[in-house]
């Protein structure tokens, strides 16, 4: 599978490639936040705990965790464009049966291989999308993936709340079909063929990591961890240290989504512009300054210190996204480039997976109790304070970590 020729015709094939794998990325992440909103709907209708009915989200995240690396390993061995239709066959199935599972253990079921097809269309699109950009538009196609990324998480919640009412729960999922049929349509239309099958030979995961891609899956890992902290402690801490009702912390919790939606593409164009070393140098450095002023900011100044700090966290998420993904996959041979795109994936997962649990537990501990409702304001931003003193300091320890990879490999590019 070869670069889109630069002519008239090259370029509309690009065009139509990237809205196919724009709307593939839309539906994964679409699909891992839609749930949510439905978890207590879901609840009375079945008239389960709600432990149990979060399984619907977990089952989805579960299985993207598990699959992002397999699905790669098989777009290596069986052709890009191959695995992105069988994985949107797959979500474009498994929606249909979350929309008429009788009962919750299948809609579980259900939404596990829902899971696992948006692993293939995360995964593949991300290398598909190095496959058709142009060497001088990688950063913009890295960062459109992550705009459109942001927007799916951001649409996800609103949509959601917006359906259950009009069609109950199974809306949800109903409205995900045809929208996943569109993208499959799209895909047989505008996704170049792949090459013939005899001639791949999948690359081994060690020789991928041979390839420095460590540093760039370690750092990942920390900036996910950073990025899930804010969503996982922001919440108690604007409700229950600031006193805010449920509705003004939505809205001040959407203040980051919409600076990662309106930021990606030009992070993209920085990363074209600048080199990705430098953009990823100072994406790094305005996420530890973002996690210090979320440290200290909101002691002072209450919502405007919260609000501010964010400014600074999220634009540099989206610098270090694009940058993070282009250096990753820049130098990647095609045949092991699904494979790196799984990698990166599951580090990602790995971090959010970290940041939900091991910084939640620095939270608690900050606040010293596990019964945040009764902690009173100090303890909670006592706990809050110590949180993102931690994670600044672990993204100043990425950027050491990235620094020290540049400097090992200045020699040889000299």
């Amino acid at each position: 599978m070869e670069q889109m020729e630069d002519s008239p015709a090259g370029t509309g094939r690009r065009r139509g490639a990237t809205l196919t794998l724009s709307l593939s990325m839309l539906l994964a992440s679409l699909g891992t936040s839609i749930a949510n909103i439905a978890l207590p709907r879901l609840a009375e209708d079945f008239s389960a705990p709600f432990a149990r009915v979060q399984g619907v989200v977990v089952a989805y995240l579960a299985a993207l965790t598990v699959c992002v690396v397999l699905a790669g390993r098989l777009g290596d061995l069986y052709g890009l464009k191959r695995m992105q239709l069988s994985g949107l066959a797959l979500f474009a199935a498994a929606s249909l049966l979350s929309a008429v599972a009788p009962d919750l253990t299948l809609l579980m079921a259900a939404r596990a291989a829902q899971g696992a097809g948006a692993a293939f269309l995360m995964t593949i699109s991300m290398a598909l999308m190095r496959e058709t950009a142009g060497e001088a538009r990688i950063g913009r196609a890295m960062g459109l993936l992550g705009t459109v990324s942001a927007l799916g998480t951001a649409l996800g919640p609103s949509l959601g709340g917006a359906l259950i009412p009009l069609a109950g729960w199974r809306g949800i999922f109903w409205v995900q079909v045809p929208l996943a049929l569109a993208a499959l349509a799209l895909a047989f239309a505008t996704l170049p063929a792949d090459g013939a099958r005899g001639a791949r030979r999948g690359a081994s995961l060690f020789a991928v990591l041979e390839r420095r891609l460590l540093p760039n899956l370690l750092v990942n890992i920390v900036v996910a961890a950073v990025m899930m902290t804010t969503l996982v402690v922001g919440p108690f801490y604007l409700g229950l240290a600031l006193g805010l009702t449920p509705a003004w912390v939505g809205l001040v919790m959407s203040v980051g989504p919409v600076i990662s939606i309106l930021g990606g593409v030009p992070s993209g164009r920085l990363v074209d512009g600048w080199g990705a070393a430098r953009v990823l140098s100072l994406g790094l450095a305005l996420l530890a300054a973002g996690a210090f002023l979320l440290a200290v900011l909101p002691g002072f100044a209450g919502v405007a210190g919260y609000v501010a700090a964010i400014a600074v966290l999220t634009p540099g998420y989206q610098l270090f996204q694009a940058a993070n993904n282009t250096a990753a996959l820049a130098d990647v041979a095609k045949d092991r480039r699904g494979l790196a795109s799984g990698l990166l994936g599951l580090s990602r997962n790995i971090g959010l997976i970290a940041g939900a649990s091991l910084m939640g537990a620095v939270f608690a501990a900050g606040v010293g109790t596990q019964d945040f409702a009764h902690a009173d304001a100090a303890a909670i931003t006592a706990g809050m304070r110590a949180t993102f003193l931690l994670a600044a300091a672990m993204t100043a320890a990425a950027m050491a970590l990235v620094f020290a990879g540049r400097f090992e490999r200045a020699p040889g590019k000299a």
